[in-house]
C-alpha cells in the first residue's frame, strides 16, 4: 500500500497555522516497547529488528504522522524511531508527550516541573536525533482521566521553549474542554489527544468546537487500550463489511469528524497491515448509525 492508497477514504490535514499536512491514518509508537512482568510499555521489545522494520513499512505505506513520547520505555521508542527512520524523510511529522516520568516499578508519575518539562523536552530531542520537535504534546496526568486544574504554568513554559526554537507547536493530551480554552489564551494549540473511542464518547462537545477551528484531535486508545473494544453490534456490522472489528472502528472515527486523526499502536506487522486498511474501509450511512447507537455499556 502507498501513500495514494491512504488518501481517497482517510484523506489529509493541516494542523492550524503550521505547514504540517498529515494522512488522517497515523501509526501510535507506545507499544514498540517491551513488557517487564506486570510492567507494561517497559524496556525493549523482544524482536528490535521487527519494530525497525515496523517503522519502515509503515512510513513507506504512506504514514507521515507518528505518535511517541521518551516515557515509553522510558527512552526506548524514540532510540527505535531514530535507528529505523532517521535521516528522516521530508513531510514525517513526529509528535511526542511530555508530563510524565516512569518509577522503576513501571509507574506513570507526574512531572510537570518547570525542570521536568525543560527536561523532557532535551531527552526528547536528543533521543530522537532532532533539533527542533515538530509537536509537543503537554499530558496531564489523571489516573482515570483528566483533572481539572490550571496548566498556565507549564503551558508557559512549552511557549517559552518553542520561543527559543526547540519547539515547533504545542499541543495537549488528556486535558478537559477549560483547560485547552486556557492554555489557548496563551500559545496557539493545534491538536488536542484525549481518550475517545466508539465506546468512550466523553468528548463529543470539545471535538465539535475543535473542529470549527481547524484543531486536530487525536484519540489515544481508539481501540479500546488494552482491552479492546467488545460490541455485538461492532462485531456484527464488521463481518457484513468483510472487515475486522478493529478496522470498523478505525474507519467510524475517520469518518465521525474530519479533524480527527488516527494513531493505532502495535507491535505487529500484520496488525498493523490491517489497521492500514481501514482508512479505505467505507461504512454506509446505515451501519454508521448501527455504531453510533453504540453506547459505553453495550
Amino acid at each position: 500500500m502507498n501513500m495514494n492508497q491512504l488518501t481517497p477514504l482517510a484523506g489529509t490535514f493541516t494542523l492550524p497555522g503550521t505547514s504540517l499536512t498529515v494522512n488522517r491514518m497515523g501509526y501510535g509508537a507506545m507499544q514498540l516497547a517491551g513488557r517487564d512482568g506486570d510492567k507494561l510499555v517497559w524496556g525493549p521489545p523482544r524482536d528490535v529488528d521487527g519494530a525497525i522494520a515496523l517503522l519502515r513499512e509503515a512510513v513507506a505505506s504512506g504514514v507521515n504522522h507518528i505518535d511517541t513520547s521518551d516515557f515509553y520505555g522510558p527512552h526506548v521508542t524514540n532510540r527505535i524511531i531514530r535507528q529505523a527512520l532517521s535521516p528522516y524523510p521530508d513531510g514525517l511529522v513526529i509528535v511526542t508527550k511530555i508530563g510524565a516520568r516512569r518509577g522503576t516499578d513501571g509507574s506513570w508519575n507526574p512531572a510537570l516541573s518547570r525542570e521536568d518539562l525543560i527536561a523532557a523536552v532535551h531527552d526528547n530531542l536528543r533521543n530522537l536525533g532532532l533539533d527542533v520537535l515538530d509537536v509537543v504534546n503537554l499530558r496531564s496526568i489523571g489516573v482515570h482521566g483528566p483533572v481539572e486544574g490550571s496548566l498556565e504554568a507549564q503551558v508557559t513554559v512549552l511557549a517559552e521553549l518553542q520561543q527559543k526554537g526547540l519547539v515547533r507547536h504545542i499541543g495537549l493530551s488528556n486535558v478537559t474542554p477549560a483547560q485547552v480554552a486556557e492554555a489557548r489564551r496563551i500559545v496557539p494549540i493545534v491538536c488536542v489527544q484525549n481518550h475517545y473511542n466508539l465506546a468512550h464518547r466523553g468528548d463529543e462537545a470539545l471535538i465539535a468546537d475543535l473542529a470549527r477551528d481547524g484543531i486536530a484531535y487525536v484519540p489515544f486508545f481508539p481501540l479500546g487500550g488494552f482491552t479492546p473494544l467488545e460490541s455485538g453490534i461492532l462485531s456484527d456490522v464488521a463481518t457484513q463489511l468483510g472487515a475486522t472489528p478493529m478496522q470498523v472502528a478505525l474507519a467510524w472515527l475517520l469518518e465521525h469528524a474530519p479533524n480527527i486523526l488516527v494513531i493505532p499502536g502495535t507491535s505487529s506487522l500484520a496488525h498493523f497491515r490491517e489497521n492500514l486498511r481501514a482508512a479505505t474501509l467505507e461504512i454506509p450511512a446505515e451501519k454508521l448509525d448501527l455504531l453510533d447507537s453504540i453506547h459505553p455499556s453495550e
